[in-house]
């Protein structure tokens, strides 16, 4: 099982995992061994609530496809086990940003001495502009 949060958890049965071999450059070990870990998660088929799905779908992210699978690939160590922790918790916390909710914004306006600053500034570089025309402008 897989402690999500206090009330939801996965079962270790609806991760799918795969072992590949690492992409890049290593040598002899890279080519033979398969050590990189490649997790395959399907939102739909999933225990998890439906806030949690529909969320989940809804994040642009880059590891869940358009089908509503999550695949996560880890590949950073040369053992097999660290890299299944890594996408494991990689895992756990792209479904924890889901429930994350985002702050509304609240709109405010410029202070009058913001305002004043920044039109001072323009006429300034506007008089800065002026100065570098080669016939002045003087109507």
């Amino acid at each position: 099982m897989i402690n999500i949060s206090n009330s939801v958890t996965i079962e270790d049965k609806e991760l799918e995992w795969q072992f590949v071999r690492s992409s890049g450059a290593g040598g002899q070990h890279i080519n033979k061994v398969s050590t990189a870990a490649q997790l395959i998660f399907d939102i739909n088929q999933s225990s998890l609530p439906d806030f949690y799905k529909q969320k989940l779908l809804a994040k642009a992210d880059h590891r869940i496809t358009q089908s509503g699978k999550i695949i996560i690939k880890c590949q950073q160590s040369r053992s097999q086990d660290f890299n299944r922790q890594l996408a494991l918790e990689q895992f756990i916390a792209l479904i924890k940003s889901a429930t994350i909710v985002a702050k509304k914004r609240i709109a405010t306006k410029a202070t009058k001495g913001s305002q004043k600053r920044r039109i001072e500034t323009k006429k300034q570089r506007g008089a800065t502009k002026a100065l570098r025309q080669s016939k002045p402008k003087f109507d």
